[in-house]
């Protein structure tokens, strides 16, 4: 069986690709550039060195999220059209169980956590004991005080991802010498676990119309939808055209008459107002 991996949901974009059971390639990318200009080059690449194309792949794997609203699309929309191509199934991978894979056998809990902004993470804990994830704390989007809430007192913890380097301290001063913070190298999430994951699942395998993002908090254009917003106009204009709005609604009623003048009071000239 030959799976090809796919993923641009966070910083570092990568893919690999496993043959047989065994991983071929590999490759993760950290240089700056965006995803949509990197990832499909690596998948040529990466079907080269390994002696394949598109047509002999069995299924292809994308890191579905959660993540960067935008990368999430990219791998998503990427593996979709690789697999309609060749009329073969995708597997949705989670970002945050492949991100576990790093500390596959880890005696305590595994607590991937990427920076979600807005001052939360997205955040889940897994036991690995037995070699794949099982779900412990399920995924959500916290703040990061709210989620070491749920993960009790009794384990050792140890946390990987892209919001180990915002988050770090913080997590050394309340949990102190239960926590580990992943190391540099096994912070970011490896191509080949997702192929790895993919190969174990074959039953959640679908077809690539199917396949769909994981998100885990609405996207900003939707947030912004929900609250009334435009979220095509800069927020500078709304906030502008909000303000002029409200002045519009408080402005007392004028008359018509000579500036200064009200209802009731005397036309200049003489008589009253009738």
């Amino acid at each position: 069986m030959n799976i090809l991996a796919i993923d641009t949901s966070g910083p570092v974009a990568g893919c690999a690709v496993m043959a047989d059971g065994k991983v071929t390639y590999q490759v993760t990318m950290n240089r700056g550039l965006t995803h949509s200009e990197t990832i499909m080059p690596a998948v040529d690449e990466a079907l080269t060195a390994s002696g394949l194309n598109c047509g002999d792949i069995d299924v292809f794997a994308a890191v579905a999220g959660p993540g960067s609203f935008t990368g999430v699309r990219i791998g998503v929309c990427a593996v979709k059209g690789l697999a309609h191509a060749v009329g073969r199934p995708c597997a949705r991978v989670h970002a945050l169980e492949a991100l576990s894979m790093n500390f596959y056998g880890f005696d305590g809990l595994c607590c991937p956590i990427l920076d979600a902004r807005r001052g939360q993470v997205y955040c889940a804990a897994y036991d690995m004991k037995d070699g794949l994830p099982s779900e412990v704390v399920a995924p959500d989007a916290l703040p990061l005080e709210a989620f070491i809430e749920k993960l009790g007192a009794d384990r050792r913890l140890v946390f990987v991802g892209d919001g180990v380097p915002a988050y770090g301290d913080r997590i050394m001063e309340t949990l102190g010498s239960r926590a580990l913070i992943a190391p540099e190298h096994l912070r970011s999430l490896r191509p080949d676990a997702a192929c790895v994951l993919a190969a174990a699942r074959p039953d959640q395998w679908m077809a690539a119309r199917l396949l769909t993002p994981i998100y885990l908090r609405a996207p900003q254009a939707e947030r912004e939808r929900a609250a009334g917003r435009d979220h095509t106009k800069p927020l500078r204009r709304q906030r502008e055209e909000a303000v002029r709005a409200s002045a519009k609604r408080t402005e007392p009623e004028q008359s018509g008459g000579l500036p200064g003048e009200t209802r009731g009071a005397p036309k200049a000239g003489g008589g009253a107002t009738k």
